[in-house]
């Protein structure tokens, strides 16, 4: 158990099997890219230790950009993606590959993907380490998926609870 703030997480997946995940799906991103140029456009704050170890991974020439949305107060979605640091590459006639922490809502990479097909993209793929199927409120196609889980508030390995716990090196879950 760990304690961020006012409010205590159990362990959810540890650390090994987070890097053997991420180790997959490196394999995979280079299989399907063999021979071509992606953009890895990372999402900030939280995709940056699972971008950090998941491009250690990954094998064919590429670019990497840092982008930073916000859609999250305390432990809710707010429902709105406000853009904080945009996108300073140019992605026309790009193929595009989005690198999140965590899709729940679907709101944030929604808004995201569409931005990037409107700047002239050629291709979009999102690439998340964890996925909530159930908190879903709008469709998004996601490549690549390291976890599934359920709907419950997570913090560790890049994800946050009002900016704390983003250092802890295994993903720990909001205890009942």
């Amino acid at each position: 158990m760990v304690t961020v703030k006012d409010k205590v997480f159990a362990p959810f997946i540890e650390k090994t099997t987070l890097e053997q995940r991420i180790v997959e799906m490196g394999g995979e991103i280079s299989r399907d890219y063999k021979g071509r140029n992606p953009l890895f456009v990372v999402v900030l704050n939280g995709a940056f230790m699972f971008a950090s170890d998941l491009l250690k991974g990954v094998d064919v020439l590429c670019e990497i950009s840092f982008i930073r949305l916000a859609s999250y107060e305390q432990t809710q979605s707010t429902g709105k993606v406000k853009q904080i640091l945009g996108l300073a590459e140019t992605v026309q006639g790009r193929e595009v590959i989005v690198i999140e922490d965590i899709v729940d809502t679907g709101l944030t990479m929604s808004e995201l993907v569409s931005q990037l097909k409107a700047k002239g993209a050629a291709s979009v793929e999102v690439v998340t380490l964890l996925h909530k199927p159930e908190a879903l409120k709008t469709a998004i196609d996601l490549k690549y998926v390291g976890f599934e889980i359920e709907n419950r508030f997570v913090v560790g390995y890049g994800l946050d609870y009002d900016g704390l716990g983003r250092n802890l090196d295994a993903i720990y879950v909001l205890a009942d």
